[in-house]
């Protein structure tokens, strides 16, 4: 059977994704974490005295610390298949795959099992998201520097 062949029947067994359905659990479920987060944001700025843009990183530390301690209980887990990329979008899908690659990795030891892969996907991001304010400020400066824009 050729590479055609086996596509062809390949589309025609395998069942059809109920995609509707999957965008509106994807949609509540990354809802209900936002709606959980602007609640906590409003939290620190009743509570704390933030402003609304100072409240932010409090709130997206606070949401990581939830889906690590949910991803710890094995919670996060159930949260991500009901609601698939609505639990993996947001920030808390972040805290839930470092947590998961130290969980997965445990039994190596926590030098050469979690210290190792804990970074794996954390690392990158970290290393994409110095990089990335580091080319911005860069370019700010510089746009500074020529009277382009001021600040």
């Amino acid at each position: 059977m050729d590479k055609e062949k086996y596509a062809k029947l390949e589309q025609e067994i395998s069942p059809k994704a109920p995609l509707l359905k999957n965008v509106i659990k994807a949609f509540l479920v990354g809802g209900t974490i936002c709606l959980i987060a602007q609640f906590i944001a409003l939290f620190y700025m009743t509570f704390f005295d933030f402003t609304e843009r100072t409240a932010s990183n409090p709130t997206v530390a606070t949401m990581i610390f939830i889906s690590m301690l949910l991803t710890g209980f094995g919670v996060y887990k159930k949260i991500g298949q009901a609601g698939g990329a609505g639990g993996a979008v947001p920030i808390t899908g972040f805290g839930n795959a470092v947590v998961s690659a130290a969980i997965e990795h445990k039994t190596e030891g926590f030098v050469l099992g979690v210290g190792s892969n804990i970074f794996k996907l954390a690392g990158s991001v970290i290393v994409f998201g110095v990089f990335s304010a580091f080319l911005v400020a860069l370019i700010k400066t510089i746009l500074v520097k020529m009277g382009v824009v001021s600040w």
